[in-house]
Parts: structure tokens; C-alpha cells; sequence
């Protein structure tokens, strides 16, 4: 076992989150157990809990890490045209989405509990994915008040998200890339 000396809170912290997303990565939710990530790191359950405040808290600090490479995957996006762009962030998503299928549907199947509320710090998480495709609308519609370009993006994305769960959770007959692909450029094109 480590020792607590060995290793900053903001170190331990690090080590809890890496661990955790690659079992995640690896066996999917179904997988993460704190035990499970004590045991990779060489601490207790209770150094874990030192870090975070529970298993609800330390899913959201994974998630979050999903929702920044997300985010970070959009904002390379860098095409001429809003509306090509528009495309190629949905792509961008899609290929994100299905080359890290656990992480990404830990991200939106994970619910809180009734009672809980998004922290701020997370809901900026969730709007900086949003915000690359309302900065497109923008540049397209530039007479639309912001109120309503923050709509018309969060109202297209979920239609793209939607496409990406059908495809990604075989709740859809059997696609291929290319069929998704088509259904999404659809979707972007006549939105």
C-alpha cells in the first residue's frame, strides 16, 4: 500500500481519476468499483474518500474529464463555412463518441439522484461542448437573438446525440458507419 506522504491530495486525486476512467474504458461502468480502484493504485477505499465525497462525486469528476476531451476534440474543428463546420463537428462527435464508447455513455446514462443538482463547475463542462456549435449558428443566422442561437444548437446536437445512442447502444438495426454518417449529415442539412 502507499502511503498518504507519498502523494499530494491533487496527486491522489489524479491517480483515483486515471485508474477509474481505465476501467471504465476497459469493462465498461459495470466495473468501477472503489475497491476495485484501491486496489489499482495501492491505497485504501478511505484515502479515495479523503478525495471525494462519494461514488456520485467521484462519477461526476470522470464525466467532466469526458466532457473536456469532447469539448476539446470540437474546438480543432476549423472548417471555412459555418455550415461545413456544423458537419464536421457533428463528425467529430460521432467519431468521438464511437471511438470511446464507454466513456462517452457513462457520461449521459449516469443520472443524478432526485434530490442532487448539477454543480456549476459541471454544468460548464456540459456548455462548453454546446458552446462550439452555437458559436456556428452565430456566424449563420446572426439576426437570431442569443437566447434562441442556444436553442437551435442545443435542439440540433440532441438530435445528433440521439443518432449517435441509437448507433452506438444497438438499439437501432444494424447500421453501418457510413448509413450513420448519412443520417447525421441529413439531420445537419435540412436543420
Amino acid at each position: 500500500m502507499a502511503r498518504r506522504s507519498e502523494h499530494s491530495l491533487e496527486e491522489l486525486k489524479t491517480l483515483v481519476l486515471d485508474a477509474a476512467e481505465t476501467i471504465i474504458i476497459e469493462e465498461g461502468f459495470s466495473g468501477l468499483k472503489v475497491r476495485k480502484i484501491a486496489r489499482e493504485i495501492g491505497y485504501t477505499v478511505g484515502s479515495i474518500y479523503m478525495v471525494f465525497a462519494n461514488m456520485a462525486d467521484l462519477i461526476m469528476h470522470i464525466n467532466a474529464r469526458t466532457l473536456d476531451a469532447i469539448a476539446a476534440k470540437l474546438e480543432q474543428v476549423q472548417d471555412s463555412s459555418a455550415e461545413q463546420s456544423i458537419e464536421t463537428l457533428a463528425m467529430t462527435y460521432l467519431s468521438y463518441a464511437s471511438q470511446n464508447v464507454n466513456r462517452w455513455r457513462k457520461t449521459f446514462e449516469y443520472r443524478l439522484l432526485e434530490d442532487d443538482e448539477i454543480p456549476d463547475w459541471y454544468q460548464e463542462k456540459v456548455d462548453n461542448v454546446f458552446t462550439q456549435v452555437e458559436a456556428r449558428f452565430a456566424e449563420l443566422a446572426p439576426e437570431l437573438s442569443e437566447y434562441h442561437r442556444k436553442r437551435a444548437a442545443r435542439a440540433l446536437w440532441c438530435g445528433v446525440h440521439g443518432i449517435c445512442v441509437l448507433y452506438l447502444t444497438g438499439k437501432q438495426e444494424k447500421a453501418g458507419i457510413k448509413d450513420i454518417e448519412e443520417m447525421i449529415v441529413l439531420l445537419v442539412r435540412n436543420f
